[in-house]
């Protein structure tokens, strides 16, 4: 079972890990508002819009971006395209009226959001304890045991790691002892709506 404080942070250790459907899954769940301060790619469906509609929470449980970019790359390179600058100082924690507050990230933890600072150095910036979001198959223990370890050298809380993806139990167990850390599976979600969503959560928190 997951301890979640009053706010916190979902990273990952690649983009298109399954922050969003995590984030999703745990607006489902959770008393929780959404806010992803980085957007970066705006001709598709955006990570705001995707969660809001496939957890089914109003406007009220929604902040808005601090930052739109119009291309989906790391966000200091399509700043440069859109001639905006993003700076540290440009995020500070929003006011929130319910329980939680779910911050999402955007790519990785080293993804550059200018020229000098990283997600991670937003995540420390903040002060939130971070949720890592990671693939569960083969490939998973470097990037994963590796994020850990930055996130350790800059003295950041880890609620755990999420596995996102088939059942790999040799992962999990490896991750668990080498990360020192509570691992949980979110195996793939049968339909993204808001019923299969909490379905999902209940097996990942109680198994």
């Amino acid at each position: 079972m997951i301890e979640f404080p009053d706010a916190f942070f979902v990273t990952g250790t690649d983009t298109g890990i399954g922050k969003t459907v995590l984030s999703s899954m745990l607006m489902s769940a959770l008393d929780a508002t959404y806010w992803k301060p980085i957007q970066s790619g705006l001709e598709e469906e955006t990570d705001t819009a995707f969660v809001q509609r496939v957890s089914g929470v109003t406007d009220q449980h929604i902040i808005p971006e601090r930052y739109k970019l119009n291309t989906p790359m790391s966000p200091h390179a399509s700043a440069d395209i859109d001639g905006v600058e993003l700076a540290l100082n440009d995020f500070k924690l929003p006011e929130f009226s319910t329980r939680h507050l779910i911050v999402e990230g955007a790519g990785g933890l080293i993804v550059p959001i200018n020229w000098k600072d990283t997600i991670l150095d937003v995540i420390v910036h903040l002060g939130l304890p971070v949720l890592l979001v990671a693939r569960s198959e083969l490939g998973t223990l470097n990037h994963t045991l590796l994020s850990l370890k930055a996130l350790r050298d800059r003295k950041v809380d880890v609620l755990g790691v999420v596995l996102s993806g088939e059942s790999h139990p040799s992962n999990h167990e490896t991750i668990e002892h080498f990360g020192q850390v509570p691992v949980f599976d979110l195996e793939p979600v049968s339909h993204l709506n808001r019923e299969h969503l909490l379905a999902a959560y209940q097996t990942m928190t109680h198994v």
